[in-house]
């Protein structure tokens, strides 16, 4: 299974939700699960904040190696599974083609599958750290978190099935 998170720039929210996810797949062993992150607004080659590096870092992990990507329609056509932070990066998603594959990551984490008729509003919603200091970085990890291992519990149950 191939999971792709969409945030806005790819520095913050889906680089921190990846390494999370990559975590989650190998301590439920499911080796055949690939992760990656894209920005509906990245640029390519953008290194993730230093907020998102800090944090991670806090939590034995690293997104030093990381570099952003735009989204793209190739990369919807390699995910069976789209992971959006917020209502306007699915939208973004759904524009591309990408629709039927997609879900709010925290309604995803609460049950829903992808293409539910579910109030996508903000109270699935992972609020952009960006620019905010170390503690709201810190906030968002666990919020991700939370949601991420959610969400793989579910992956874990549908490959079961």
């Amino acid at each position: 299974m191939n999971i792709l998170f969409v945030c806005s720039g790819n520095t913050c929210r889906s680089p921190m939700a990846e390494v999370l996810a990559r975590r989650a797949a190998a301590e439920f062993g499911l080796p055949s699960v690939e992760v990656r992150s894209a920005g509906t607004h990245a640029a390519t080659g953008a290194p993730a904040s230093g907020g998102a590096r800090r944090t991670v870092r806090r939590h034995q992990g690293s997104l030093e190696e990381h570099s952003s990507s735009p989204l793209s329609p190739e990369l919807l056509d390699w995910a069976d599974l789209v992971l959006a932070m917020g209502p306007g990066h699915l939208l973004q998603v759904r524009m591309l083609g990408g629709g039927g594959k997609a879900v709010l990551l925290g309604a995803f984490a609460h049950g829903h599958d992808p293409g539910d008729d579910v109030d996508e509003g903000l109270d699935f919603a992972v609020p952009d750290p960006f620019g905010g200091d170390d503690e709201l970085y810190e906030a968002t990890y666990q919020n991700l978190e939370k949601y991420v291992l959610a969400a793989m519990r579910k992956v874990v149950g549908e490959a079961k099935e």
